[in-house]
């Protein structure tokens, strides 16, 4: 997801860039919100551990949160009920 988000990014071109920079920081502005209350958020996320809900036999997790994992999806595309991985 974060490769996502990063190419994401990229693909702006300058202009577009610099408007979503110029929203965000008001928006900081107008709710408070310092550099580095941000990045203690970001990293607070980062950090997380989330709790596992959905497991296979084989060991294989997933938190519930982005892409769903090939497992997962191989298993789905086969017929098997999401729920039946479900913790």
């Amino acid at each position: 997801m974060k490769e996502r988000e990063g190419q994401m990014l990229l693909d702006l071109d300058g202009n577009t860039r610099e408007r979503l920079i110029v929203w965000i920081r008001r928006r900081m502005d107008e709710y408070g919100i310092t550099l580095e209350a941000l990045a203690e958020s970001i990293e607070a996320d980062a950090n997380a551990v989330r709790e596992v809900r959905y497991r296979d036999a084989f060991g294989n997790t997933w938190d519930g949160y982005g892409d769903k994992p090939d497992w997962l999806a191989r298993a789905i595309w086969a017929g098997q009920s999401i729920d039946h991985f479900r913790c």
